[in-house]
């Protein structure tokens, strides 16, 4: 028998309705009813009159549920590491935010992500005149980055047009301030660091939360008309600098072995002047030892002091002059020629050349004889 079917004294065996309540599973329409007729009165509907009524107020209800859960999930945002998250609400400067995952309402604020971490570039280019009333044309890059995104965003309209702007303006100061040949050789580095003194003074009064981290030349080239013969000048300059510092480089090589060859002379001539004093200083000392002596035998030590003196000198020649007693010639013997030929070819008689003074025989042997005489007296002084 089926459980809907009444009977057993008139008893339903519903499986719901055990225990005298209703069990069933609830009606989505009693539901939408029942919460309509909750909340209708906040939408001016009052209690509704049928089921359709009670229907579109729930309807209207869920939608706007709906739409409150889209709006506030809509609200999160996210900011990225190298990015500061400037926070406007109804269009103006409210607050600040750091990275990470941030909640806003939708439609109230407004976030605008700046990144403040990489560098920034910025190109300038463009025919410029010079001072001296010629064209160039000249090439820059700046490179900057963000340290301040609310200055950055309010300060002036837009931050990076009005860096553009100041950069053309300094460049072409400088260029004009600049003649061409330091703008296209020499002189780049000094246009370099005044284009970026110009451009920092030019900027720092708008606030614009921009620091400059650096301004590169790139190139500098004249007119394509003048172009070869700005070439030919430019080479001309590299090698004058060139042979400059090849100069330079010899300069370098050559001062310090000069200063060495100097520092030489000088110590051999401190050495030799310490030589000399001592040398003197011994002479003294020897005279100082020999004065007691010549005091008591005067004669003596004359005779002493002048053979040593002789021997010394005529140690150091090779020519022998021998004078003859009681006679107006001196013999000569060139004994560094006899020497000399000795060692060489023999002469023709075989005999060895010397060159007397006296014609006669008799007294060149009467010399001789007194010449031995007067040397072995000599010797027996000595």
């Amino acid at each position: 028998m089926a459980w809907n079917e009444p009977g057993n004294n008139g008893k339903n065996n519903d499986p719901w309705k055990q225990g005298g309540r209703d069990q069933g599973p609830p009606d989505l329409d009693e539901v939408f009813r029942n919460f309509g007729k909750k909340f209708g009165g906040m939408f001016g509907g009052g209690k509704s009159s049928g089921n359709n009524g009670g229907g579109a107020s729930a309807a209207i209800v869920l939608v706007l549920i709906v739409a409150a859960l889209v709006w506030a999930f809509s609200g999160f945002y996210t900011i990225k590491e190298s990015e500061r998250g400037v926070v406007l609400r109804f269009g103006q400067y409210n607050s600040e935010v750091g990275p990470g995952i941030h909640w806003k309402p939708t439609f109230i604020d407004t976030v605008l992500p700046v990144d403040v971490t990489s560098v920034r570039s910025l190109r300038s280019d463009g025919f410029m005149l010079t001072q001296d009333q010629n064209l160039v044309r000249v090439t820059f890059e700046i490179q900057y980055r963000v340290f301040d995104a609310r200055l950055y965003k309010f300060s002036v309209v837009d931050a990076d047009s009005s860096l553009h702007q100041a950069t053309d303006a300094a460049l072409r100061y400088v260029i004009g301030h600049s003649i061409m040949d330091d703008v296209l050789t020499r002189g780049r580095e000094v246009v370099r660091q005044n284009t970026r003194q110009e451009l920092e003074g030019i900027i720092e009064p708008y606030k614009m939360g921009i620091a400059l981290v650096d301004v590169n030349f790139r190139d500098a080239r004249p007119p394509e008309e003048v172009r070869d013969a700005f070439d030919d000048a430019i080479k001309a300059q590299e090698d004058q600098e060139r042979f400059i510092q090849e100069a330079q480089a010899y300069a370098r090589e050559i001062e310090p072995r000069a200063r060495g060859q100097v520092n030489r002379v000088m110590q051999e001539a401190e050495a030799y002047k310490q030589q000399i004093v001592l040398k003197a200083q011994g002479e003294v000392a020897r005279f100082d030892k020999l004065l007691p002596e010549y005091l008591a035998a005067p004669k003596v030590t004359r005779d002493r002091m002048y053979l040593e003196t002789m021997e010394q000198v005529y140690s150091n020649t090779s020519k022998v002059m021998v004078d003859v007693k009681n006679g107006n010639n001196i013999m000569y013997l060139p004994l560094d020629k006899m020497l000399n030929q000795g060692s060489g070819a023999t002469t023709p008689s075989g005999a060895v050349p010397f060159t007397p003074t006296r014609s006669s025989t008799d007294s060149s042997s009467s010399n001789r004889t007194d010449s031995s005489r007067t040397t072995s007296t000599r010797s027996g002084r000595g």
